[in-house]
């Protein structure tokens, strides 16, 4: 039984390390998947015209 009182601090330590970790693995995942949407939407917007057809060119 000492063995426990001795390793249980440790033990409750690291899993508390490791959700936390987790937690910010997981939102730091999260962050980057929504910027390379941004990223994706700004690029497609970037390369359709968004003021209407090309002007005609002089022939």
């Amino acid at each position: 039984m000492e063995y426990v009182a001795v390793l249980l601090p440790s033990i409750v330590v690291g899993l508390l390390f490791w959700f936390a970790m987790k937690s910010i693995f997981n939102a730091d995942k999260a962050e980057r998947q929504a910027e390379a949407q941004a990223q994706a939407e700004a690029d497609s917007r970037a390369g359709s015209p968004v003021d209407g057809p090309e002007p005609e060119s002089d022939r």
